[in-house]
């Protein structure tokens, strides 16, 4: 099962420290408030603003008007928040980042140059170092019967204790429009999701994910 410092670089995002205590990623889920609220305090004031109670923006990010940031909630160095985007709080978002028109974002950590730029959704989740979710794609957070979450990975199942949790995308994951990523989806460095696709488990990394039935190997 890929561990956390087989799928993040953990010098691309304020929330390295948090991670690498954790051998899973998805185990941080339940500490991303608490560590936002820890070191938001700490963030250099001339370089952040704090345009509300534990919200704090970079100067030179570009946040629009009609979007939406709740609380705590970290915005990084040149990041744009567009129209009509929803923060909902428990979000870490790093540098150079897109949040897009409609897209959604709760307890998530956005690494460094993360691009949700289209109608997202990104909720209970962690998305690593330059990985981009196409328009429409969505992590789904809530199995539908309400139960735990337990992630797969071939012929192992790990009980992760966890009812909400979507999905962590590893460094330089792309995945194709329109996608769901159903819970407790693990997707490996550098691979590649085909639009439309449902995806479940744990999917290696430097693949290309046509289907359940057809994942393919990067030459």
């Amino acid at each position: 099962m890929l561990k956390t410092k087989e799928l993040l670089s953990l010098d691309k995002s304020l929330a390295g420290e948090l991670l690498s205590s954790f051998t899973y990623p998805w185990q941080a889920l339940s500490s991303i408030k608490g560590f936002i609220l820890e070191i938001g305090k700490s963030l250099p004031e001339d370089e952040y603003t704090s345009p509300a109670e534990n919200v704090w923006i970079h100067k030179s990010a570009v946040v629009a008007p009609t979007a939406y940031i709740g609380a705590p909630c970290i915005i990084g160095e040149n990041t744009e928040v567009r129209h009509c985007a929803f923060i909902r709080g428990s979000a870490l978002i790093g540098k150079n980042c897109v949040v897009g028109n409609s897209t959604e974002i709760k307890n998530a950590i956005l690494f460094d140059n993360v691009q949700v730029p289209h109608y997202n959704y990104v909720g209970d989740s962690i998305l690593g170092y330059k990985s981009h979710m196409g328009a429409g794609s969505v992590t789904s957070n809530v199995k539908s019967d309400k139960t735990l979450v337990v992630l797969r990975s071939e012929d192992e199942r790990y009980e992760t204790g966890l009812k909400k949790f979507g999905a962590v995308l590893g460094d330089y994951v792309e995945v194709g429009c329109n996608s769901v990523l159903n819970p407790g989806t693990v997707i490996g460095r550098n691979t590649n999701i085909y639009p439309l696709s449902s995806v479940r488990g744990e999917i290696p990394a430097d693949s290309i994910y046509k289907s359940a039935e057809k994942i393919v190997y990067k030459e």
